[in-house]
């Protein structure tokens, strides 16, 4: 069945994301901050473009969010202009965006008041997931709305799980950025341990690679680290800042997080090395430069 929908954010991820709705044959209505890139996306894709997130929303089914943070967030749903000044009775607001689970409940409280349902769904798999339409979906929220908009979620998802009520998509958001952190850093060292003991490294990842040691890091990462490539998507920038929403969370919940603190403090030490737009992967340099 084809939904009417808006996609507010074009970014990285939204942008390949609402192509994939257009090419599963729902309508997009699409808002971005930036009118120029909001053009290009439908001079590629087709579709309709819109002034302001409410403009984008006033007729949507299903109303698709991928911006930067919190505050970003706020800004589209409940600003000026925003998605709740338009948005019609009955709506499923999806946000897809990584925030806290704080504002996901918070958003969520108040749309039901509205008459709308709002789910947290965040993403993972990266911007060739995204371009791929073979993103991981979190989402935390009521079964009902997940129900109804699972099957349009699932125009650019190779997985799609509800995690339980609001914030529960962003808490698993959050563990999986602290398992990313821990698996980036061990491969990081591990590769440069091989290094310095005189080791064939591409024998190394081949023969470890088939054991308990891979993962999806090892397996597409480690030739781009070893040749200190680091532009594959996600950003040593909102790296920290998902890291920081999740140290904080900890903070609230009393779990203990101290690799995740220990990385977050090298990607610190990545972002004065000039790697603010590196990928996630450049753990390595830093110790490659001798730190």
């Amino acid at each position: 069945m084809a939904f009417c929908t808006a996609f507010i954010g074009l970014g990285t991820m939204g942008y390949p994301m609402a192509g994939h709705l257009l090419k599963a044959g729902h309508t997009v209505t699409a808002f971005n901050r930036s009118a120029e890139k909001a053009a290009r996306w439908q001079q590629e894709h087709g579709g309709a473009v819109a002034a302001t997130p409410a403009q984008a929303a006033s007729r949507a089914d299903f109303i698709f969010i991928c911006v930067g943070n919190d505050d970003d967030l706020r800004a589209v749903v409940k600003g000026e202009g925003g998605i709740f000044d338009a948005a019609r009775p009955g709506a499923i607001l999806v946000d897809h965006t990584t925030t806290s689970a704080t504002v996901a409940r918070e958003l969520a409280a108040e749309a039901q008041t509205r008459g709308l349902h709002f789910l947290d769904a965040p993403v993972s798999g990266g911007q060739a997931g995204a371009q791929n339409g073979k993103l991981t979906v979190m989402v935390g929220g009521d079964p009902a709305a997940f129900a109804r908009a699972e099957p349009v979620i699932q125009s650019f998802a190779a997985s799609c799980k509800l995690l339980g009520p609001s914030g529960y998509g962003q808490l698993c958001k959050m563990v999986n950025q602290i398992c990313i952190a821990g698996l980036v850093q061990a491969l990081s060292e591990g590769i440069h341990f091989a290094r310095h003991a005189g080791l064939d490294v591409a024998l190394v990842m081949e023969v470890i690679s088939k054991g308990a040691a891979s993962s999806w890091q090892m397996q597409n990462r480690w030739q781009t680290m070893l040749n200190n490539q680091f532009d594959f998507g996600f950003a040593v920038d909102w790296m920290r800042k998902d890291l920081g929403i999740a140290l904080a969370e900890a903070a609230r919940n009393g779990s203990a997080l101290p690799v995740t603190q220990l990385v977050d403090q090298y990607y610190a030490e990545v972002q004065k090395m000039g790697g603010n737009r590196w990928d996630t992967s450049s753990l390595i340099a830093r110790l490659e430069a001798g730190h």
